[in-house]
């Protein structure tokens, strides 16, 4: 297996094959806790791992060179997934000191006791020599903590990005060209939906603080390492943060007694037409991370649900919340539902794509009991001015 990335700089993290949650963010194919070791006159440790791995790390650091000649130990971000080992790091390597920017200092004295460390406190355009390399530090806040910075060495054209361009996605090898690529695109585009939506102009901010930095190769500190394919990755993230999306209209919806779902259908129908990708989802039978995914680069989606108790149905409200907490912008909508003898499913729906600011397309779509043959035509000639939505907004932002 390669873990170098290249002459004395190696991956030294580890792999958690059996997750398959992470904050509620489904991980089928698992995660990596990416750390990296550079060696020259003087040794960086970039980042840690999750702490029940820092066994593996020490021994992956161990494996190299002795602990004692680690002279550094930077902390690009406080997270637990990348500094939970920090502690027993430290500890194993006391000679070492601790580099990261002012928030993140802070940040780590709220979850462990720090008196004891030595602390060298960075900020945007600080180098460190360790001889014939230099690190170079950039602060990336709000991508996705405010105390979030990236590592960059200018000798080897070398990014350490930290959670951004990065991938839930265990495997055996290290690199984006070892694998599918469209597998690892796939993987990097539900990580940046799940976790770095809401934050896109920070995105945007530091790909413009990045604009001028010549990068040959992006390690991040989960999943595949970009040494192929990096310019992809990183015109994929303009493309996310600047909320490109597609003509794509997805119908997500809940269900009773199958009257909601045959409204979903005739909209599903209504907006299958050539140019557009019209894509239905159950959101019991789906989960939170996939509606996420595909909600992102979508430009128009119907949401439903039946009537339970006044309101939408239980997996249905939780998947707007979800939403709501992303925050995906510029897409059309709209909301339907069926009902009995009370109505409130369709209108909660409503109100929670006034939140999230979407354009609204129409009043709700309301079947009472059953949907009338009128209502399901309603809903087909709704699905069709989606699909025309959806044509229009991606033409309009240049997809």
């Amino acid at each position: 297996m390669n873990h170098t990335l290249c002459n004395q700089i190696d991956w030294v993290g580890a792999v958690d094959w059996n997750i398959r949650d992470f904050h509620s963010y489904q991980t089928d194919r698992g995660a990596t806790y990416n750390a990296y070791l550079v060696r020259d006159e003087k040794t960086a440790l970039i980042d840690t791992v999750k702490a029940p791995f820092a066994g593996e790390l020490l021994k992956n650091i161990a494996s190299l060179t002795d602990l004692s000649r680690v002279d550094y130990v930077v902390c690009n971000h406080a997270e637990l997934d990348h500094a939970g080992a920090l502690p027993e790091v430290m500890r194993a390597v006391p000679q070492a000191i601790l580099v990261c920017d002012k928030k993140c200092a802070a940040t780590l004295a709220e979850y462990c006791d720090t008196s004891d460390w030595k602390m060298q406190i960075v900020a945007s355009g600080d180098r460190l020599r360790l001889g014939r390399r230099t690190l170079q530090f950039v602060e990336t806040p709000m991508a996705h903590w405010p105390e979030s910075m990236a590592t960059y060495v200018p000798e080897e054209k070398l990014l350490f990005s930290m959670d951004i361009f990065g991938q839930h996605y265990a495997t055996s090898q290290r690199f984006d060209d070892e694998v599918d690529f469209a597998t690892v695109m796939d993987e990097a585009k539900t990580y940046y939906a799940n976790i770095v939506v809401p934050y896109g102009q920070a995105v945007l901010k530091t790909l413009e603080r990045l604009a001028g930095v010549d990068i040959g190769m992006i390690a991040p500190s989960h999943g595949l390492i970009w040494r192929t394919h990096a310019g992809k990755i990183v015109a994929a993230y303009r493309d996310w943060a600047t909320q490109h999306v597609k003509p794509k209209v997805l119908v997500l919806y809940d269900t009773m007694w199958e009257s909601t779902a045959a409204m979903a259908h005739a909209i599903l129908e209504g907006a299958t037409r050539p140019g557009v990708s019209a894509l239905l989802m159950h959101v019991r039978r789906t989960n939170l991370t996939r509606i996420a995914t595909e909600a992102l680069d979508a430009a128009a989606i119907a949401f439903g649900s039946a009537t339970l108790n006044r309101g939408m149905m239980p997996m249905a409200a939780a998947a707007l919340n979800y939403l709501e907490g992303l925050r995906p912008q510029g897409k059309a909508a709209v909301a339907f539902g069926s009902y009995g003898w009370g109505v409130g499913g369709a209108e909660a729906i409503q109100e929670s794509l006034r939140r999230l600011e979407w354009e609204i397309v129409s009043e709700p779509l309301r079947a009472r009991w059953r949907p009338t043959p009128e209502v399901l035509a309603q809903c087909r000639r709704v699905g069709e001015l989606l699909a025309e939505r959806a044509v229009a907004i991606s033409q309009a932002n240049g997809t």
